[in-house]
């Protein structure tokens, strides 16, 4: 039965070139995974301005659906631990470090670790009211869209949320929820990414900044060789759900 499949999932005796075909497997699912998330939590949020217009049930399904998503990326990093061990214990440092690296990129696209990078910083004053969640919302795409690898975002008080796969904003102006957190006007988010590329989203006609304007507030960004986002996910305990073989 074994002539029926590919030559590089065949069954074969263990050593580093095995463990290195699959990791190689496992590693392009988990980055298949990771971009097909994040690619429809942008196109399922590019609709943020007919939120307050939508149904209760609908909001529930596409809430229900993001938390699927994450639990999924979660399962994958517990997958991907597992290997790591099993690499631990039989050599090939070299698949052990790529295994590493891809864990810890997948760990900071979750937030369930700190990070630091060239990226940008934005300040949105809202003197008026006027930036509602929407608009956060908004800026948040653009800077997914845009190739932010992480962020966070602080409001007045120094509370600070780090933004995930299924992370949501709601509230007025002023006095917006993110994720179950209040956070006060104004608000300073953190991205890392490439800094001209991603002040260039911000700032295109009919973009973030202009629409900051139209409501009434500002919406500054600085470039930096060097910022941090340290805000964490909590990883909530699973209740039902255990790795497979």
């Amino acid at each position: 039965m074994t002539e029926d499949l590919p030559e590089d999932i065949r069954p074969g005796p263990p050593g580093p070139r095995r463990e290195r075909r699959v990791y190689a497997v496992l590693a392009a699912l988990l980055v298949v995974l990771l971009g097909t998330a994040i690619a429809t939590q942008v196109k399922n949020t590019d609709t943020g301005d007919n939120l307050d217009s939508a149904r209760p049930a609908d909001l529930l399904v596409l809430l229900d659906n993001l938390n699927r998503r994450e639990a999924a990326l979660r399962q994958e990093i517990t997958g991907l631990e597992r290997t790591l061990e099993g690499f631990e214990q039989n050599g090939s440092d070299a698949a052990l470090t790529e295994a590493r690296a891809r864990l810890q990129n997948l760990s900071i696209q979750l937030g369930t670790v700190p990070a630091t990078g060239p990226g940008v910083v934005l300040t949105i004053d809202d003197p008026l009211g006027g930036v509602g969640s929407e608009v956060v919302l908004d800026t948040i795409q653009e800077l997914r869209a845009a190739g932010a690898d992480t962020m966070q975002i602080t409001g007045a008080d120094g509370t600070s949320v780090r933004i995930g796969v299924d992370s949501w904003v709601t509230g007025q102006g002023g006095d917006l929820t993110v994720d179950d957190r209040k956070l006060p006007a104004p608000y300073t988010v953190t991205a890392i990414g490439e800094g001209p590329t991603l002040a260039a989203a911000l700032n295109i006609p009919g973009g973030v900044v202009d629409t900051v304007a139209r409501r009434g507030g500002t919406l500054t960004v600085e470039q930096l060789p060097q910022v941090e986002v340290l805000a964490l996910r909590e990883i909530e305990p699973r209740q039902y759900a255990r790795p497979g073989n």
